[in-house]
């Protein structure tokens, strides 16, 4: 059997070829985001992900039997990664083969990055909360997954804002490493992680165990990614506010090890030291109180103009990502 047309379907490891990749596709996306026209006519690729795996959830989740099940959950997990992977592979070795091949690669990098879409989903909170809580509660209730109920406007804010902060790094600078390292086949896998995290990686009887697996992936490849979160919010503060960065620096330090999250306290610890205000502390998720740990020892009290100035800083801080790529690309 003739197999010498299987190395074709690998793309080669090419570092300067994924960071213009990644630079492209970042610029891309913060100019255009997902054009609508596309998204109505053919969805949008995290959509087919997440149908996917809550139709293999709902065929082979079974809670009661919790040793087996949690092994169909890795095996169902290892599997998708394959599929994405056979998918994957073979179309950027294919694409590579093209004139201006990083700029069709990016292309199709852009649906699996979320900047403009991150941005207003979080700028429609504080825009609702100007108007009214009852406004501020439903907007927030898009991004985050706690109770909004009972939320304030001090609660509004805060979930808002921790919800950027912590999406600046599963949305965003995550992705963007992973397809700035491994190309279109890195970022596609990390997207098929993190949608099967959000999907199916509760701590609930129905998917405690079988999440298990993808909890655990979710948080190693999450794990650089959030730490350079982290980092990059404190050097995109420096900027403008020296002061602000090492006490944003000093906050990780002290209290993203706290978080119940390996990684999560590192954006929300570096955002809440940034602008110095307080994050996390108790909430409720599905009716039953989460004493989670508190993040940063600034102003409690939030409003509306706090998740503009974190807002803010997510900008810049996207901006210095951008610029971060570009170097490595000039001297790679």
């Amino acid at each position: 059997m003739n197999i010498s047309f299987l190395p074709s379907l690998i793309p080669t490891f090419d570092l300067t070829h994924c960071f213009l990749v990644a630079l492209l596709a970042l610029v891309m996306e913060r100019l255009t985001g997902y054009p609508l026209w596309l998204h109505e006519r053919f969805g949008h690729p995290v959509e087919w992900m997440g149908s996917i795996i809550s139709r293999l959830e709902k065929r082979f989740n079974t809670p009661d039997k919790p040793a087996w099940n949690r092994t169909k959950g890795a095996l169902i997990l290892i599997l998708m990664i394959v599929l994405i992977l056979a998918i994957s592979l073979p179309l950027t070795a294919l694409i590579r083969t093209l004139p201006y091949s990083y700029v069709i690669e990016a292309l199709l990098a852009v649906p699996l990055l979320a900047q403009r879409e991150l941005k207003r989903f979080v700028l429609r909170v504080a825009d609702a909360l100007d108007n009214s809580i009852i406004e501020g509660r439903k907007a927030v209730s898009h991004i985050v997954g706690r109770d909004p109920s009972n939320l304030d406007e001090t609660g509004v804010a805060r979930a808002a804002i921790e919800s950027l902060a912590e999406n600046t790094s599963d949305a965003i600078i995550a992705p963007a490493f992973w397809l700035a390292i491994f190309g279109l086949p890195g970022i596609a896998v990390y997207k098929l992680i993190n949608t099967a995290d959000s999907m199916i990686a509760y701590k609930s009887k129905r998917y405690l165990t079988f999440g298990w697996a993808t909890a655990r992936l979710d948080d190693l490849v999450n794990l650089i990614g959030a730490r350079l979160t982290g980092i990059l919010f404190a050097g995109a503060q420096s900027l403008t506010n020296p002061m602000a960065a090492a006490r944003a620096l000093e906050t990780i330090w002290r209290d993203a090890r706290h978080h119940t999250s390996p990684n999560a306290g590192w954006p929300e610890a570096a955002m809440a030291g940034a602008l110095s205000i307080r994050l996390g502390g108790p909430r409720f998720y599905n009716g039953m109180l989460t004493d989670l740990p508190w993040m940063g020892d600034g102003r409690a009290f939030l409003t509306p103009d706090d998740i503009r100035n974190a807002l803010g800083l997510y900008s810049q801080t996207i901006s210095l990502l951008a610029v971060l790529i570009f170097f490595c690309w000039l001297f790679v």
